[in-house]
């Protein structure tokens, strides 16, 4: 079935995927994104962006407590939690339409919908209004990364939560728990914390923030627990029970078992693109395999081709940026 032509075609808008597009076009190239979501990825609307808003609030919230250190007084202060959350959703809902605009400007066309490769240069999209196949010689992948859910931990909305919950949760949490100190569950420990949640926080590593130099680990746990926020390191959660109004959490440390309550999990992510995403647009007489064509601390680039058993035609590639768990984290 024929389709509509471009010169490439990227999948996934987010940071990598929706520069690459407006590069090619700017080049001359007609370029096509797929995204089945939001433009600008995971970064932009649930990551990074949201974040760094709530964090913003909770600065101000914090600092008007201090207000007397300044020589000024502030009685009768409270928040609203459900337009706190809005606020962050608006400023990260602009900042989309930003790409949106980008799109346009630079005459690259968006296809809303799933995107998956049917081979031959093809890509077959799933929108609201049926199945569009789109082709090109070029297909770039850069389909990010998901929340990994692990077993006995998985996230149901309610009293367990993924990044995406804790971005829009479903009420403000009087206790939280959140596993992994990386960079990401220090930000939400934090700004549940300013904002009146008993955080605790457990890392199975030695130190909270592992990735970061020592010296920067020993002077953030100090901060934290200065304000009240209560850290386990070298811990593992062991076993997680539902109940109807609360979760307990058995956290086990140094060889001891402790019993922990009403908890709210960061999750890490893992990479959401594997050989097999293109091996199942390959015929029958094909293969893929992959490579690394260049690497760093946390990242690496890597190119999946798909050939024909005889070798002498290689019919897709692509290459994508992927965060690859490294000893540090």
């Amino acid at each position: 079935m024929a389709g509509k032509s471009f010169d490439v075609i990227v999948i996934g808008a987010g940071p990598g995927g929706y520069v690459c597009a407006i590069r090619a076009a700017q080049l001359g190239l007609s370029a096509a994104i797929v995204e089945r979501e939001h433009m600008g990825g995971i970064c932009l609307n649930w990551g990074c962006i949201p974040t760094k808003a709530l964090l913003r609030t909770s600065e101000l919230y914090h600092q008007i407590h201090r207000a007397g250190d300044f020589g000024l007084s502030a009685e009768g202060l409270d928040f609203d939690f459900d337009k706190v959350i809005d606020r962050s959703r608006k400023v990260a809902g602009q900042l989309a339409s930003g790409v949106d605009h980008l799109m346009k400007k630079n005459k690259v066309t968006v296809v809303r919908g799933d995107g998956r490769l049917a081979g031959g240069g093809r890509v077959a999209v799933v929108t609201e209004a049926g199945e569009e196949m789109l082709e090109a010689p070029h297909i770039v992948l850069a389909t990010g990364a998901r929340a990994r859910e692990l077993p006995g931990l998985e996230a149901d909305g309610a009293r367990v939560w993924t990044y995406r919950h804790a971005l829009k949760p479903p009420h403000m949490p009087e206790r939280l728990l959140v596993i992994g100190s990386g960079a990401i569950g220090m930000e939400f420990a934090s700004f549940y914390h300013t904002m009146g949640a008993q955080a605790t926080v457990v890392e199975v590593q030695d130190r909270v923030l592992p990735v970061e130099d020592a010296e920067i680990s020993t002077f953030a746990r100090k901060a934290f627990e200065k304000q009240g926020m209560e850290i386990r390191t070298g811990a593992t959660v062991k076993s997680l029970a539902r109940h109807a109004d609360r979760v307990t959490a058995e956290i086990e440390q140094g060889g001891a078992d402790i019993q922990l309550e009403d908890r709210t999990p960061r999750l890490p992510k893992t990479i959401d693109l594997t050989v097999d995403y293109l091996r199942s647009g390959l015929p029958r007489d094909a293969y893929a395999r992959a490579r690394v064509v260049r690497s760093g601390r946390r990242y690496a680039s890597v190119q999946v081709e798909g050939w024909q058993d005889n070798r002498d035609r290689m019919f897709a590639q692509a290459t994508g940026h992927f965060l690859m768990p490294t000893r540090e984290g």
